[in-house]
């Protein structure tokens, strides 16, 4: 069966279809995710802006007016989240909060969400999680009081326990999202599926001794390999900068794996010996 791709998948998600709008992401989460790493770094704001552009995607689909723009689109969105992070430079791992409210003249956030297509099953996600967590989603992405210092006033509780809830309300919206595509599009979880079995077999090759064979059976040989953003020459090469690491008594730990159609990222972390604490996570693929 052929893939859905993006334009399709976005026209049945205007039109009501939330496997189709989960498809979308799944489809398109490792170029988000390539995006934000590539401008935050590895760091855990760089989940957080990319599971805060699907919940603004989610909001704005309606506004999406060439399907055929959806990936772009998606990496605009956590573009925009990237640099309003960036240029507030301070531990807020989010977007503004001009971005989830309605400019003047717009619907308000209520009515918004009642002409959601996908309202239905938001509702039902939303209405899954623990209290406290479901409280401060609500009031962030569905009601007018939805700045940090207003949602800790009506729930009694501290800024930075608002933001450690909202982080957990968005990676529980992140795991919906994934159970819905998978039940709703196979071949998007099958791909998933694949990449993190590919991944975790490196990683098993390279503590196993067999890290030169699995480069050359699973890469292209005329793939390229960049370090902190620089080139650093073939595939050849990766083998003999990995093997160095492991023989320094470094290990590996396969921490997340994401595929799109065109794009694969691995997140992979370097266990270091106590006496050598000098490696970083994390060896990223991307093809």
């Amino acid at each position: 069966m052929t893939r859905p791709v993006d334009a399709e998948l976005a026209s049945a998600a205007q039109g009501g279809d939330e496997g189709a709008f989960a498809a979308l992401i799944e489809r398109n989460l490792a170029a988000m995710r390539a995006v934000a790493v590539a401008m935050l770094g590895w760091v855990d704001e760089a989940e957080d802006v990319v599971q805060d552009a699907v919940l603004i995607a989610l909001r704005d689909l309606p506004k999406l007016r060439d399907p055929e723009a959806a990936g772009a689109w998606l990496r605009a969105i956590v573009r925009n989240n990237c640099r309003m992070l960036l240029r507030a430079r301070r531990a807020v791992p989010i977007a503004e909060p001009a971005l989830l409210m309605p400019a003047d003249g717009e619907l308000d956030p209520g009515t918004v969400l009642e002409r959601a297509v996908t309202r239905d099953w938001v509702r039902s996600a939303v209405a899954a999680l623990p209290e406290p967590i479901r409280e401060v989603m609500v009031l962030r992405y569905f009601t007018d009081w939805s700045s940090y210092r207003q949602i800790a006033e009506i729930c009694a509780v501290p800024e930075h326990t608002v933001r450690s809830r909202l982080r957990d309300g968005r990676r529980a919206f992140s795991r919906t999202l994934q159970e819905v595509a998978a039940m709703t599009h196979a071949d998007s979880a099958a791909m998933a599926r694949a990449t993190r079995h590919e991944a975790q077999a490196l990683v098993q090759a390279g503590l196993h001794g067999d890290l030169r064979g699995v480069l050359r059976d699973r890469f292209h040989p005329d793939a390229l390999v960049t370090r902190a953003g620089l080139p650093a020459g073939g595939i050849s090469e990766l083998a003999p900068m990995m093997t160095e690491t492991l023989n320094a008594g470094v290990s590996l730990r396969l921490l997340d794996a994401e595929a799109s159609a065109d794009i694969v990222v691995w997140d992979i972390e370097f266990l270091n010996p106590p006496d050598d604490p000098w490696q970083q996570r994390g060896f990223r693929r991307s093809r």
